[in-house]
């Protein structure tokens, strides 16, 4: 039950919308037990971050929840790949980017709470 949600100060084509949803969805397998098959992506582009109290630099904050316990190692190891990912797609830097991890231990879906 992972998601992953991004908001960039940038504007993000579709096309680069769908090479970051496939490798995102790729990087997840990082975090034993999760998978492609039950992550849900957002992505906010154009939105307002000032780093440094400045926005004129890409510049991304990225929230990812997971259901379960923490996986510190990991979270480290998808810390890398997300910062690569995003470097690679959208040239931001990895010292502009931002990732914040939550496990999660209630989390619904389909009328229920897993």
């Amino acid at each position: 039950m992972p998601f992953i949600n991004s908001k960039i100060n940038i504007k993000v084509s579709k096309e680069q919308e769908i090479q970051l949803k496939t490798l995102l969805g790729e990087a997840i397998s990082i975090i034993p037990g999760k998978s492609e098959s039950w992550l849900m992506l957002g992505f906010e582009d154009e939105y307002t971050l000032y780093f440094r109290g400045d926005d004129s630099k890409p510049t991304a904050f990225i929230d990812v929840s997971v259901f379960g316990n923490e996986n510190p190692s990991a979270f480290d190891a998808l810390s890398s790949k997300i910062c690569e990912i995003f470097k690679d797609v959208l040239g931001i830097s990895a010292d502009h980017i931002y990732i914040k991890y939550e496990a999660v231990s209630n989390w619904g879906w389909n009328g229920g709470n897993f």
